[in-house]
């Protein structure tokens, strides 16, 4: 059983706001240079790295 620090949580908490899709309005207003989001993740390839 752990517990998480709150450090921990606020960084997952980060992390989660952050795997998500660009806006299409986005990628709209840039004429599809900006396409992806250099935060996002698949939760099975690639796994976070949690500070202790």
């Amino acid at each position: 059983m752990s517990k998480k620090t709150m450090k921990q949580k606020m960084s997952l908490g980060r992390s989660l706001k952050r795997n998500r899709r660009i806006p299409s309005l986005v990628m709209m207003r840039t004429h599809r240079k900006v396409q992806q989001n250099k935060f996002q993740r698949e939760w099975r390839h690639r796994k976070l790295r949690t500070a202790k």
